[in-house]
């Protein structure tokens, strides 16, 4: 499965230091709560990520403040494809091992 979508970079307010993240859309963030998942902490999904010419693994999380999934952005992967607060990024995003 993959899943493409684009959406802005945002910055979670109770750390400033380094937390970015991307929200999944409400239609993507469906198709993934469906997913059976492994059992393991907060309800993460691992995934493979792809924004322009990098990729990358991490998971996401279900946020019930963002009503969705949270994607985390690394700040190499932010400074690698010239990305800042507020942009939007269109990401590729495919959940692995399943």
């Amino acid at each position: 499965m993959r899943l493409t979508f684009s959406a802005p970079l945002w910055q979670w307010q109770v750390r400033s230091d380094s937390w970015w993240f991307v929200t999944v859309p409400p239609e993507e963030s469906d198709t993934l709560a469906e997913l059976p998942l492994p059992p393991r902490g907060f309800g993460s999904i691992k995934v493979r990520v792809t924004l322009g010419a990098t990729t990358w693994s991490t998971s996401v999380f279900p946020s019930d403040e963002q009503k969705g999934y949270v994607l985390p952005m690394k700040k190499a992967v932010r400074q690698a494809e010239g990305v800042g607060p507020g942009d939007t990024v269109r990401i590729t995003l495919e959940p692995v091992g399943l």
